[in-house]
């Protein structure tokens, strides 16, 4: 694969609550990455995808492509699978991230592995910070790179208006996020091209 090619970003939305607000930013993210020109861009709503708590004895590390995921999360494997890059859309609940993006993440391991994860969070005056610093933890146990630059929006309900944030600044950050994370899925893309992983 070209090195200077797109690279294929996922961005995926983490809320399955009712009335959640996530949608609305992953399509802003997406916005701002489609926007930046360096990415073909996914996104992927856990909304509309099967993800069971309940896990199968085997571990997705080893078990591989014979690990037992339900038809309804084939679309999600997929996406991850062939991604270069991930930006996580996560509120904060309880001073975490939901379940439902727990699940997701703990189906999977090969998938995010040598491969770079971007946090944009969202709650209250927090901002979802708790929840990246848990994701951070979790993501690196699966051999991903996170990026250290996310963006934070406290007080969504008050700081976003017909879909936007309010903030002029957040486009910048965005970009800054965006740069990152496009240099980081170039050099491991181009590293997991020439030599295998060792995880």
């Amino acid at each position: 694969m070209d090195i200077n090619s797109k690279h294929r970003l996922v961005v995926v939305v983490g809320s399955v609550r009712e009335g959640r607000f996530g949608p609305v930013v992953g399509s802003w993210v997406a916005e701002q990455a489609e926007a930046h020109g360096g990415f073909d861009v996914e996104v992927v709503d856990l909304a509309e995808i099967d993800v069971p708590l309940a896990l199968p004895a085997a571990s997705p590390k080893y078990a591989g492509d014979d690990y037992p995921r339900p038809a309804g999360m084939a679309a999600l494997t997929s996406a991850l699978e062939s991604a270069d890059a991930f930006v996580v859309v996560t509120p904060e609940y309880n001073h975490s991230y939901p379940a439902s993006l727990k699940a997701a993440i703990d189906w999977h391991f090969t998938q995010w592995t040598a491969k770079p994860v971007a946090f944009v969070s969202y709650g209250g005056a927090a901002g979802g910070r708790h929840a990246v610093l848990h994701l951070e933890n979790v993501l690196t146990e699966l051999h991903a790179v996170t990026i250290r630059d996310g963006l934070a929006f406290p007080n969504y309900f008050t700081t976003w208006q017909d879909g936007r944030p309010n903030d002029p600044e957040a486009a910048g950050y965005a970009k800054t996020l965006l740069e990152q994370l496009s240099w980081w899925a170039g050099a491991l893309r181009s590293a997991r091209a020439t030599v295998p992983y060792p995880a």
